[in-house]
């Protein structure tokens, strides 16, 4: 107790005072942008502009009405649900058996190809645009859910493998040796053994990859259109030659975010497993 309080009496007062400023300065800095969109999605296109901006004003619902009526957010929701769920599924399906066996199966080149694959995210995505595009193309796949799902799995897919290769080579491989002894098969071992302990690397790798394949705007406004278009098309739909339309941008944007920005806040522990590669447990 003695020493407790000695070392609180002995740390200042104003350092601490200057660091929790700092905190909350930074914190400020980082939710201004998405606190003046809230706002601006709720002024008229009059108000958005006014100079200067307004703080206090009447809010009204108009803008996401016209949301609504000119772009139907249902359908680009629907899309932006179904590609990012699939994705995430089809890229999960690739890396955890791929993760499987770099994990508890090291080979000789097994590092390499590692580095391989995650040098592969250095690589501009404009960079395969065309050859992607026209495969797209030859295959019938332009602005389908299709091209957008296997875009979006094959894009997060080295991530995928070394979140998963992170989480598994943390398991005991005694305990997956004694399974075999056991006489369990592969399949047994795996659904048994491996995906229990497992699970939580494949939660929060899901949920990271959901999170991407969510906010993906590259491939969404390059391959899609009205008909499987995400809610990344949807944004960049009120970017016209007359201008922005700041109020219904902030209004389409706000929509677009909401949904992600609630789940991300349920599930931010996980997310935060997943961007650290499994160093949190």
């Amino acid at each position: 107790m003695t020493t407790t309080k000695r070392r609180r009496s002995n740390f200042p007062l104003g350092l601490l005072a200057l660091r929790t400023a700092a905190a909350w300065g930074v914190a400020l800095l980082l939710f201004f942008p998405l606190g003046w969109l809230f706002l601006t999605a709720f002024k008229t296109e009059l108000q958005a502009i006014a100079v200067p901006p307004l703080f206090v004003f009447t809010p009204t619902l108009e803008n996401f009405h016209e949301v609504q009526e000119r772009s139907d957010y249902l359908l680009y929701a629907k899309n932006s649900v179904i590609t990012s769920v699939l994705s995430t599924l089809l890229g999960l399906m690739l890396a955890a058996p791929a993760a499987y066996a770099m994990a508890f199966f090291k080979g000789k080149y097994t590092k390499d190809i590692l580095m391989w694959m995650l040098s592969t995210k250095m690589m501009p995505a404009v960079g395969a645009l065309v050859p992607i595009y026209v495969l797209a193309q030859k295959s019938h796949l332009l602005d389908t859910q299709l091209a957008l799902i296997i875009v979006f799995a094959l894009s997060n897919l080295p991530i995928m493998v070394w979140i998963l290769y992170s989480h598994f080579k943390d398991i005991p491989h005694e305990i997956l040796e004694a399974a075999r002894m056991d006489g369990a098969t592969l399949w047994q071992e795996v659904r048994l053994v491996l995906l229990p302990l497992g699970m939580g690397g494949l939660a929060s790798t899901g949920l990271l990859c959901l999170v991407l394949s969510w906010n993906e705007a590259f491939w969404s406004l390059n391959l899609s259109a009205a008909k499987a278009g995400t809610l990344a098309t949807l944004i960049a739909s009120y970017s016209s030659p007359e201008g922005l339309f700041w109020a219904k941008l902030s209004a389409a944007s706000l929509m677009a975010i909401a949904p992600i920005v609630v789940f991300g806040w349920f599930s931010q522990k996980q997310l935060v497993q997943g961007l650290t590669f499994g160093a949190v447990k």
